[in-house]
């Protein structure tokens, strides 16, 4: 073994350990050392392989198949009757003006609109809240046992999965990531399958009025369209950018606490101090880069359905002078264009939310992945009476498979001999130690881990 320090690539941990920085030390580390963790997924995170992990993700929905089909049914019912609402008001702003015009105002007839437009939106609120009832419900349970899933998985794991990433990075997706996929499952997929829906709804109704203003509103899509990707991909680089000075931040202070009395200890408290600031600073740099560019996106999108308000308003008034519509479904087709770029806003702010939710569910599924600890061979003896002869030959050993840290050890120690592990800081200590309570799996050896068994 070699006694300087070659740990270059080696594990890095936020756990306190024994042993210096070197790799004698094992995965322990300098006491301000600290490897900067994923903190929480913030839109513009993209996933590397969006199909595979949805799909993976879609598998844990499939036994609540016939819940989502109820959502999927209510979420229909309940746009369908909110989109027919404006048509009805139209239709009462109509008789309105011919009986004013015409001298007598059919109050009944009014009085009947408002009434079937009462029963509507009663009825169009019972569904969404049997729709959210249903989906919130889905949600609950599908993250419940995917929660549950990864709290085993956890606890499967070896310790070294633990030493090479801070505990910062293993809550993050434990409990940021995880809440991440509960609350887009909540609230963005039912907001997504009725924005969809009163995209295609309010068409189909303003089409039914006049084919010529929805094609003058139809016209303003494409500019809506080159607004709304040209911010986002500037905005994604901020969120990016945000997402990694939060989750740095988010280690160094969760190491810095649990690591408090190390850090006195060598009075690097100013030190602790200063890369605080300074991380939080390129966090506030980003974080309202990032507030500020994804923040313009509405008011811009206000402005051109302002366009294409005016535009309908205009062509809609010569229409309504040449008798070719009603004044009614002018009012109507206004409130139908409205309603046409809210979901669309919308639409485009859910495609957003749901790439950070793919990749968090990347982010929880490579831990479900990870290699588990090795169990014990079938053929393992059980030390009854162990003897206390601990026997290593030919051992290698790397933390990274890459990176060799331990060639050809050879080490024999008989019963009743009393044996100090010594040496500087990289030599190998904790290493050993490590290897001998089974906390690591070495890379080869000549003696089978039976035999190491059998000798204690």
């Amino acid at each position: 073994m070699s006694g300087h320090d070659q740990r270059q690539g080696a594990p890095r941990s936020g756990a306190q350990g024994g042993g210096g920085p070197g790799f004698g030390g094992g995965p322990g580390r300098n006491p301000m050392g600290m490897g900067p963790g994923p903190g929480m997924m913030m839109p513009g995170q993209k996933a590397k392989n969006f199909k595979g992990s949805f799909r993976r993700l879609m598998g844990y929905l499939k036994p609540f198949r016939w819940n989502l089909t109820a959502v999927f049914v209510t979420a229909i019912v309940s746009t369908a009757f909110s989109i027919y609402s404006p048509k009805l008001l139209g239709h009462a702003t109509t008789e309105l003006f011919e009986g004013f015009m015409g001298g007598g105002i059919d109050f009944a007839a009014i009085w009947r609109i408002a009434m079937l437009l009462g029963g509507l939106y009663i009825v169009s609120s019972l569904f969404a809240f049997i729709q959210q009832y249903l989906m919130a419900g889905v949600a609950q349970r599908t993250v419940y046992g995917l929660r549950n899933e990864v709290n085993d998985k956890l606890n499967r794991l070896p310790l070294k999965y633990y030493d090479s990433r801070t505990h910062g990075e293993i809550l993050s997706r434990v409990v940021n990531d995880v809440d991440n996929i509960s609350n887009t499952l909540q609230q963005s997929l039912t907001q997504l399958i009725t924005s969809v829906i009163t995209i295609i709804g309010v068409i189909v109704m303003m089409l039914t009025i006049s084919p010529l203003l929805t094609v003058i509103l139809i016209l303003t899509l494409p500019l809506s369209f080159l607004t709304i990707s040209g911010i986002a991909k500037k905005s994604q680089v901020y969120f990016k950018g945000q997402q990694k000075e939060l989750g740095e931040l988010n280690g160094h202070v969760e190491e810095m606490y649990t690591g408090h009395k190390i850090v006195k200890a060598f009075g690097r408290e100013d030190e602790a101090v200063a890369k605080f600031d300074e991380v939080n600073d390129r966090l506030y740099e980003s974080g309202w880069k990032a507030q500020f560019v994804s923040g313009i996106i509405m008011p811009l999108m206000n402005l051109i359905g302002n366009i294409g308000y005016v535009a309908i308003s205009v062509v809609g008034g010569i229409l309504v002078t040449r008798n070719a519509i009603k004044i009614g479904d002018i009012q109507a087709f206004i409130q139908y264009a409205r309603q046409f770029t809210m979901p669309l806003t919308q639409t485009a702010n859910i495609a957003n939310i749901i790439q950070s939710t793919i990749a968090s569910a990347e982010r929880v599924f490579e831990v479900l992945d990870e290699p588990e600890e090795v169990p014990e061979a079938a053929d393992s003896r059980d030390v009854r009476e162990p003897k206390g002869h601990v026997a290593l030959r030919d051992v290698h050993f790397g933390y990274n498979a890459d990176t060799p840290l331990i060639e050809g050890m050879n080490i024999d120690v008989k019963p009743g001999q009393t044996v100090a592990i010594v040496g500087p800081t990289g030599a190998g200590k904790t290493t050993l130690v490590n290897l001998l309570m089974r906390f690591y799996e070495v890379n080869g050896a000549a003696l089978p881990w039976t035999e190491w068994t059998s000798l204690r």
